[in-house]
């Protein structure tokens, strides 16, 4: 069994000392809020608009300047925070982040949202080691009342993970979803905001201790998310999994190029070496695709056919890419960066950004048109949500099946 952190652990005494947070900066993308006297409120904006919500807090992620003073007591997962004890750590770098125990009442989280193809969602940390500049995942920690540009210095472990997700499945999860007319189990995603090997797993096991949770069940319906090849040291609870239940495991790609790799995502391992992840989970026997989101305009997005290309080499069965989206937690330590290390398209990102959290519509139609042709051209099948699943012999068991005339038609 892998190292699970239960109530009676042993942690420091010392607990973290209170943030002090500056008041709330509201980016282009979030204007003041009108003078009564002279201009109408604007009416809150739609699924499209980033002002919205997110899909792991009910909390709108620009609330209005009159919200913020005078500042409330801290409640929910923010007072739980502020009050994690201190993780133990055999870490001794200077450059570590600082570890905390959050002791969460669940780690299934519904997701509500019908943008994206999952039902709940798996995050075994709170914030990232990885500390990409683009990452989107930012917002999470300012529902703990935290700046989102410690994502990656203050990680949460969550803690007693297996026996939550025990009891969240027993009690929370259906294997008739609403979604599929009850036909398909509900979907569980992993690691949609945090990488669930960051180097904390090395330490904690958080995500190890999930995977063996799920392997004791059989017709789930799961992917995993990461950009890191430390996937294939669980490539034996993997395989549990696959036998009972329908997984799909996907490495992000973003660049080829290693020193832009990690210009952008500072500590994440090297894109060669997530490509011989690819590699090696499939060699497995297990189903494996590549993302090559985001795509950052001007910077990574004339590699989207080569990224595809050592995709398919790699063994890859799909391939998808996104055009880069920023929320204003993002945009905030997003922008800054651009305005450093590619001075040259500030002022297209400042235009682009500036007003909203996508680029122009045209030009995501364009990205979209490629991708399309890159499926055809490498022969990927679609993503498995896309595809169809279907049941396998046994009660409630599932495997991912591929009908070439269906992946035809869907392309």
């Amino acid at each position: 069994m892998s190292p699970v952190l239960p109530l009676s652990a042993s942690i420091r005494e010392s607990r973290r000392r209170p943030v002090t947070r500056p008041a709330v900066q509201f980016l282009p993308f979030c204007p003041e809020s009108p003078d009564p006297q002279t201009e109408a409120v604007p009416a809150a904006r739609g699924d499209n608009g980033w002002c919205k919500g997110s899909l792991e807090g009910p909390q709108a992620d620009c609330p209005p300047p009159q919200l913020q003073t005078p500042r409330a007591p801290l409640v929910g997962i923010a007072r739980l925070a502020a009050n994690s004890p201190a993780a133990e750590t055999k870490r001794s770098s200077r450059e570590k982040p600082e570890y905390f125990l959050l002791p969460v009442k669940s780690i299934l989280n519904r997701c509500d949202s019908n943008r994206v193809p999952f039902d709940w969602t798996i995050n075994p940390y709170r914030g990232c080691e990885f500390g990409c500049k683009y990452c989107y995942a930012r917002y999470t920690h300012e529902y703990m009342e935290i700046d989102g540009g410690e994502f990656e210095r203050k990680i949460f472990v969550k803690r007693d993970a297996s026996g939550l997700l025990a009891r969240d499945i027993a009690e929370k999860y259906s294997y008739e979803s609403k979604a599929s007319g009850g036909t398909e189990a509900e979907h569980i995603a992993i690691g949609t905001a945090t990488d669930p090997y960051q180097p904390a797993e090395k330490e904690y096991g958080v995500t190890r201790a999930c995977l063996e949770e799920l392997a004791k069940r059989e017709g789930l319906s799961i992917s995993v998310i990461t950009k890191s090849n430390q996937i294939v040291q669980d490539i034996d609870v993997y395989r549990e999994i696959a036998a009972r239940s329908a997984l799909s495991l996907n490495i992000t790609v973003t660049t080829l190029r290693t020193r832009l790799a990690r210009l952008l995502e500072p500590r994440a391992p090297r894109p060669d070496l997530r490509l011989a992840a690819v590699r090696q989970l499939r060699e497995a026997g297990l189903e494996v695709g590549v993302s090559a989101s985001p795509l950052l305009p001007g910077i990574n997005d004339g590699e989207l056919e080569a990224v595809a290309e050592a995709a398919r080499d790699a063994g890859a069965q799909w391939f998808f890419s996104g055009v880069l989206f920023l929320m204003p937690s993002s945009a905030k330590q997003f922008l800054p960066f651009i305005r450093e290390k590619f001075p040259r398209l500030a002022k297209q990102y400042e235009q682009w950004y500036g007003r909203n959290g996508y680029p122009p519509e045209e030009y995501r139609k364009k990205i979209s048109e490629r991708v399309r042709a890159i499926k055809v051209r490498c022969g990927f099948a679609p993503r498995p949500w896309e595809g169809m699943r279907t049941a396998s012999a046994g009660p409630r068991q599932m495997k991912l099946g591929w009908d070439a005339g269906a992946i035809a038609a869907v392309r």
